[in-house]
C-alpha cells in the first residue's frame, strides 16, 4: 500500500499531505487490539495475531507509558520464573484489561476527532 501510494502522489508539495489522509483513511477501519486474559477464553484462537499470522502472541511496550504494559510485564516475568505469580485472579485481570480498552477506545476516539477537525481546516485553507 505504502509504495503504492508513494508511486500516485508524485512529487508535488502537497503529495505528502495526500498520502498522509488516506493512508489515515485506510487504516481507521482495521480492528483495534484489544487487551484480555487470557485465563477467561476458552478459544485460543482469539489469542492469534491476524496482520502477523501467528497463533500466540502478546504485546507490550516500556511499563512507563501505560498500565496495561506494567501488567503485561509483570505476567511475562512471573510465567518465566524471573519473579514471584501475581497475586491476582483472572477475573481481576480481565477487569483491569476491560478498563484499558474502555480509556484507550475513549483516547482513539479523540484522536480520531481532533484529526478529523484539523483535516477540516486544512481543506478549507487550500
Amino acid at each position: 500500500l505504502q509504495k503504492s501510494l508513494n508511486e500516485t502522489f508524485g512529487a508535488d508539495k502537497y503529495s505528502e499531505a495526500r498520502k498522509e489522509v488516506l493512508i489515515n483513511m485506510f487504516s481507521r477501519p482495521m480492528q483495534m487490539a484489544l487487551y484480555f486474559c487470557t485465563g477467561v477464553l476458552e478459544d485460543e484462537t482469539l489469542f492469534r495475531h491476524y496482520a502477523l499470522n501467528v497463533p500466540f502472541y502478546t504485546h507490550f511496550t516500556s511499563p512507563i507509558r501505560r498500565y496495561a504494559d506494567v501488567i503485561v510485564h509483570r505476567l511475562l516475568s512471573a510465567s518465566l520464573g524471573a519473579s514471584s505469580p501475581i497475586k491476582m485472579e483472572k477475573e481481576a485481570i480481565q477487569k483491569q484489561a476491560d478498563h484499558c480498552n474502555d480509556r484507550k477506545m475513549a483516547s482513539k476516539r479523540v484522536q480520531e476527532l481532533s484529526t478529523d477537525l484539523f483535516f477540516a481546516i486544512f481543506v478549507r485553507v487550500r
